[in-house]
């Protein structure tokens, strides 16, 4: 099951690439949508029954197809299904420009096998390859079918995606080649259980730097975070939601599966490092929140600040924070793709997103969609009884108390630079809610009408989630701590 669940997409986005260009816009996305739940389907069987493969690769380097899921990959592989099926449900209202739909759905569909090849991987070697896989999809995403008003904005979003995440791969495969060849074997569960055993002290550093360094690029966390903004910006409303809620869990996925798991003593020398590179984000996020006049890109700049928590909670190293940063992983995927769903579908009523322009309130002219937009920021900026709040407190809980062999007043500051990041957090969120959902303008000013069905229900959805995981997050903190054991406890 876990091997077609990453062929199924795969084989429905080479077809549509190679031979659907003709097919209508409802069709591929018909067809994308009964892909996206297919895999959806077939995730949950495969998690649920433990199915596994298991054979040779490149069997002169010892090299396997090695797909699995456990309580760690398992929700984030099943996000992603999620996530783009309500992608594929955007496009009946929001027709791609750049090319045929086809070719769009395809991306989407390339970019979920990817995405869920790459959760399941447990071959180190194999999780790189599915890794770029994804990148190539995604890239077409922003450059073809991106914002066509500002065809430079566009170009300029699509080199610097690629310089970056370019720049990041080549450090996370010499990681990964250092690692296998100093230890023999690029299974991570036998990586894992020895947890860097007979790898010496410069050698376990080494590649620690190198997998952190290019994992935060993919996050990404501060100051490697350029790239996403103006990526946001011009991608089209489902490449924005595969950015927030499949590659960026990719990247902090990564980081639990590589140098905190296989290399934990080099992971604890780099780990201040990254808690404080997290703590800047989220304090450097909310600052140009709070000034930011595009809707958009102040949602993309949120995320850098969420993650920037995923980060502190990581470099904590203990079990209670890694299991907060795998919740605020989840918690973030779900929030971020409700909100990019939104803001996309208000853009293209809108014309523009600035929100320096006076609006009339949502509240008279489009009650439904502006409540699901007041749960997004709300949830966003961490209100108790929503999904963003305990992964974010927990975080901060945990750097009060990192793991040993870290030093316990640089978390304790990061802690409280980190609380002070929330309540930025908060100010924003507010600010945007003022100006969309109470209105600023006078009543011939311009409205919003109720976003189309197809993207009305996805929101509406996710919108759920956000409660449900907000209200009762032990559902997912169970099927999670018991993987931990794996990972943190030696």
């Amino acid at each position: 099951m876990i091997g077609l669940a990453c062929v199924l997409p795969l084989l429905l986005g080479a077809v549509l690439l190679g031979g659907g260009t003709e097919l209508s816009g409802r069709v591929a996305a018909r067809a994308g949508l009964a892909g996206a739940l297919a895999t959806l389907g077939l995730v949950g069987v495969a998690w649920g029954s433990g199915a596994v493969v298991d054979f040779p690769w490149l069997p002169t380097l010892d090299l396997r197809v090695h797909l699995a899921l456990d309580g760690i990959s398992g929700p984030l592989a099943v996000l992603a299904a999620a996530v783009t099926a309500a992608a594929c449900l955007t496009t009946w209202s929001q027709q791609p420009r750049g090319g045929s739909s086809a070719t769009f759905v395809g991306c989407l569909m390339l970019t979920l096998a990817g995405a869920v090849a790459t959760f399941a991987a447990r071959d180190a070697l194999l999780f790189v390859v599915a890794f770029e896989l994804v990148l190539v999809p995604v890239w077409v995403l922003i450059t073809r079918f991106g914002d066509d008003r500002d065809p430079q904005a566009r170009r300029e979003a699509g080199a610097r995606f690629v310089l970056y995440t370019g720049f990041g791969s080549t450090l996370m495969l010499l990681g990964v080649l250092l690692l296998v060849s100093r230890a023999g074997t690029a299974d991570l569960g036998a990586l894992a259980a020895t947890g860097g055993q007979g790898l010496g002290s410069t050698t376990q550093l080494l590649v620690a730097v190198l997998l952190t360094l290019g994992l935060a690029v993919k996050v990404p966390v501060w100051p490697l975070h350029s790239w996403l903004p103006l990526a946001h910006t011009t991608a089209p409303t489902a490449g924005s939601m595969l950015l927030a809620a499949v590659l960026l869990k990719m990247g902090t996925y990564g980081l639990v599966r590589l140098p905190l798991a296989t290399v934990p003593d080099g992971f604890a020398r780099v780990a201040p490092v990254l808690a404080i590179c997290g703590v800047v984000g989220i304090v450097w996020g909310g600052l140009v929140c709070l000034v930011e006049r595009e809707l958009k890109r102040l949602v993309a700049w949120s995320s850098i600040a969420h993650m920037g928590f995923v980060a502190l909670a990581l470099a904590s190293g203990s079990d209670t924070g890694v299991a907060a940063a795998l919740y605020a992983n989840i918690a973030h995927g779900v929030i971020s793709a409700l909100l990019f769903l939104l803001v996309g579908a208000l853009k293209q009523q809108w014309g523009d997103d600035d929100l320096s322009r006076p609006r009339a309130a949502m509240r008279e002219g489009a009650p439904a969609t502006g409540l699901l937009l007041v749960l997004g920021f709300a949830a966003g900026l961490g209100l108790p009884g929503l999904a963003g709040f305990w992964g974010e407190v927990v975080a901060v809980v945990a750097a009060l108390d990192p793991a040993a062999g870290r030093p316990a007043t640089v978390f304790v500051v990061c802690a409280v630079v980190a609380a002070i990041g929330a309540a930025l957090g908060a100010a924003y969120s507010l600010r945007v809610l003022r100006a969309v959902w109470w209105g600023e303008g006078d009543a011939g000013a311009d409205g919003a009408q109720e976003i189309a069905r197809t993207d009305l229900l996805p929101a509406a959805l996710l919108g759920l989630a956000v409660v449900v995981l907000g209200l009762v997050p032990g559902l997912l903190l169970a099927v999670t701590e018991p993987a931990l054991a794996g990972v943190v406890t030696r």
